[in-house]
């Protein structure tokens, strides 16, 4: 076997999170697909081996693999290890610098030991130790925030060795792996294991339940749908609120729990997890991999979960009985919208609806501290921020992170666009249709009533303008929608220009290829 590596782009959402350049995040999974599909086919090469590590890449190589359909396998680059705040005396990842911004603005950011010298901290000196010790070494962010959450999911769908998922960048198992990963390939071509015979419904629904066990990520379900279009597999909204329903969440993991994914590497991996899901009938152990093995026989000889571990909670004793991810419909979003609830935030929240018009907006209102707890509680909104409008869909943890650092208690956050993995909180995202095309999402002003019920799974306008009652709601936003107009595209020209108009909907993946015959 002859190896040829060549590459492709990457973008840090890490980097540019809460800057423009964050609208390039999203659509560079589609050039990720586009580019390696494109070399794969044009040079006519025999099989793949992808090395993603941040998001969006790792279902940009899947959805290539799909395409391109010759002999593949993916080794995840792997998870940075923890940090650790001598100051704030806990570990700490990437996300607590976001969150400490929040708590920095609203002075509350306190030191819990003294320093070396035995003299107080200052704030100033707590945020410089963060800074410095947040992100120790090479890898993707730590927590079970996007990269991996899909890259475990991946793992569950048999595409990658057992452990990638699990294995630390700088650890000598990830060594090891990228070692083994020829004889992988190797077994691949001779016995013709081909993407699409495990990007699979089968292979779907293990992913989505170890999403939900874990405490995955939104994005998740963007990308999934994505991978399905790219390998024509059915899969909907609907699929994933029925997968949601009827899985427990099981993992005290980051953002909304306290371990990282070193921690679970420690106790056993990602295969260890595995293995006990398959072992209580949650994860279907019978799908092919690249090993040519079942995924059961690929963990069947892995170490079990530690005894005394306290990460992965026992089926009989979830942190919550159905999943955190839900779908939500309603008058607001007729097209669907992702929520992020694990049920530390409550199931219902009502409250006052406060408009931004884009993500700056209201971090500019977070950095001057106007973003204040009241007594009734807020909806702050965040629109034309959508795969067209943003255009783009990016991330926004930046304002996410603010409000929880700054301990604001009653506020939810919803929008068009998109969360990261290391949110948490009351958020919504993904809103169909977003605003750039009208959706409801255009039409709510300042002081409408807006409820989340993640029980019923639903998000409404029970108020608008005063006036209460489905037929007065909707008539009062269409009389609005008659003085709407449409924002003035921006760019006309370059990658998002052209992203922004070949885009889909974030109900269907916000993929660029889909659709029937060109002509």
């Amino acid at each position: 076997m002859l190896p040829w590596q060549f590459n492709t782009i990457g973008v840090s959402d890490g980097i540019t999170m809460g800057s423009e350049g964050m609208r390039f995040s999203l659509q560079s999974r589609e050039i990720i697909a586009d580019s390696i599909e494109t070399v794969t086919c044009a040079q006519r090469h025999d099989a793949n081996i992808s090395i993603p590590g941040c998001d969006k890449n790792m279902p940009g190589v899947i959805m290539a693999a799909a395409r391109h359909n010759r002999p593949f396998v993916m080794i995840y680059g792997g998870t940075m290890r923890r940090g650790h705040s001598q100051l704030l005396d806990k570990p700490i990842n990437i996300s607590t610098c976001y969150e400490a911004v929040g708590s920095y603005r609203y002075g509350v950011l306190k030191a819990s030991c003294k320093k070396q010298s035995g003299a107080e901290a200052t704030a100033s000196e707590v945020m410089d130790d963060i800074e410095e010790h947040a992100c120790p070494g090479v890898g993707a962010c730590g927590g079970m925030y996007t990269a991996n959450t899909m890259a475990t999911a991946i793992e569950a769908m048999g595409l990658c060795l057992p452990g990638s998922s699990s294995f630390p960048a700088e650890s000598p198992q990830k060594r090891s792996e990228c070692e083994r990963a020829a004889e992988a390939i190797r077994i691949c071509m001779e016995k013709d294991i081909r993407p699409r015979d495990l990007i699979t419904r089968r292979s779907f629904m293990n992913a989505l339940k170890l999403t939900m066990v874990l405490g995955g990520s939104t994005n998740a379900v963007l990308h999934f749908l994505a991978m399905a279009n790219s390998a024509d597999v059915d899969l909907t909204l609907e699929d994933i609120h029925r997968v949601s329903e009827a899985t427990p969440f099981l993992a005290d993991l980051a953002p909304s729990g306290k371990h990282y994914m070193e921690d679970l590497c420690n106790v056993g991996g990602t295969p260890a997890v595995l293995k006990y899901l398959i072992a209580v009938g949650l994860i279907d152990g019978g799908i092919p991999t690249v090993t040519g093995k079942t995924l059961a026989e690929n963990v069947s000889s892995w170490p079990s979960l530690d005894p005394g571990q306290t990460i992965i909670r026992d089926i009989t004793k979830p942190i919550k009985k159905s999943g955190h991810l839900r779908i939500l419909y309603g008058n607001f979003a007729p097209g669907g919208a992702v929520a992020k609830i694990t049920g530390l935030e409550g199931d219902f929240f009502t409250g006052r609806a406060r408009v931004f018009n884009k993500e700056h907006e209201l971090n500019s209102a977070l950095s001057a501290g106007l973003i204040k707890d009241e007594e009734e509680g807020q909806v702050l909104i965040v629109r034309y921020e959508g795969p067209k409008g943003g255009p783009g869909m990016p991330e926004q943890l930046q304002a996410s992170a603010a409000i929880m650092g700054a301990g604001l208690k009653k506020i939810a956050l919803v929008t068009d666009g998109r969360y990261s993995g290391a949110s948490h909180g009351f958020i919504v995202g993904h809103v169909v249709p977003e605003a750039a095309v009208g959706g409801p999402i255009a039409l709510v002003e300042d002081g409408d009533l807006i409820t989340i019920d993640a029980v019923k799974n639903s998000i409404d306008i029970i108020e608008a303008s005063g006036i209460k009652g489905a037929a007065g709601i909707a008539a009062e936003l269409e009389r609005r929608r008659r003085g709407w107009k449409p924002p003035k595209m921006k760019p006309v020209r370059g990658v998002l220009a052209k992203y922004a108009r070949l885009v889909g909907d974030a109900s269907h993946g916000a993929v660029t290829d889909a659709g029937g015959p060109a002509w």
